[in-house]
């Protein structure tokens, strides 16, 4: 028998502790009405869109860090599925392959474990939206010029951990029931990423097929 969305998405399955926003501040009244929207039932064609008045970046930051936390959490969900034996490349079926490149300790492109990568990947985001240079949150600090590109870097990499569950794990999802919340979460993002122009298509290549058959 399935389990249900609570059962299955807990938050002692979650990959990395959540990233919180602080209660009184623009960022935590932004998430609100953002939280408030997908719950309404609205189309996340609609949900996505800037409320007017709104600052574009701050929009995009709330949605970056929200978009960590529910991506973490699926990821946490089949990470006991995906080993060294099950996944000993980082990859979306035989065309894909991706390398982890920081600039730090792996300054050429490597190929590792997908459970590796993740870990990397999670620990540079992490690092990233609690840079207050970066993601900054006190009233009347700047976003940095480069914001959006750190922003479109984050979100591409993130595309890759759906690009490795729906490829690779999608029959332990489906077997836990889990399959809507997952692409309700997917459509989430994408229809995002369109909005802003956050990602270049081609990007977007290794689920297409997935992308036509739930947001269109």
């Amino acid at each position: 028998m399935a389990l249900c969305l609570g059962q299955v998405f807990s938050k002692d399955r979650t990959f990395r502790p959540r990233k919180r926003f602080e209660p009184g501040t623009q960022r935590f009244e932004l998430y609100k009405k953002a939280q408030a929207s997908l719950k309404s039932g609205l189309d996340l064609r609609k949900v996505v869109q800037l409320p007017e008045g709104e600052n574009i970046n701050d929009w995009i930051a709330v949605h970056v860090v929200d978009f960590f936390n529910r991506i973490n959490l699926i990821y946490g969900t089949v990470s006991e599925y995906c080993t060294e034996r099950t996944c000993p490349i980082m990859s979306g079926g035989l065309r894909y392959e991706y390398r982890w490149q920081d600039g730090d300790d792996y300054k050429k492109p490597t190929k590792l474990p997908a459970l590796k990568y993740m870990n990397l990947l999670m620990d540079w985001i992490e690092s990233l939206i609690n840079n207050e240079d970066i993601f900054p949150t006190r009233i009347g600090v700047p976003f940095p010029k480069n914001f959006q590109q750190v922003c479109k870097k984050i979100l591409s990499r993130l595309f890759r951990v759906f690009v490795h569950v729906y490829i690779h794990h999608f029959d332990s999802i489906c077997s836990m029931g889990a399959e809507a919340h997952i692409n309700t979460c997917y459509k989430h993002y994408y229809y995002f990423i369109s909005e802003f122009n956050l990602i270049d298509h081609s990007e977007l290549e290794p689920l297409k097929e997935m992308t036509e058959k739930i947001c269109n």
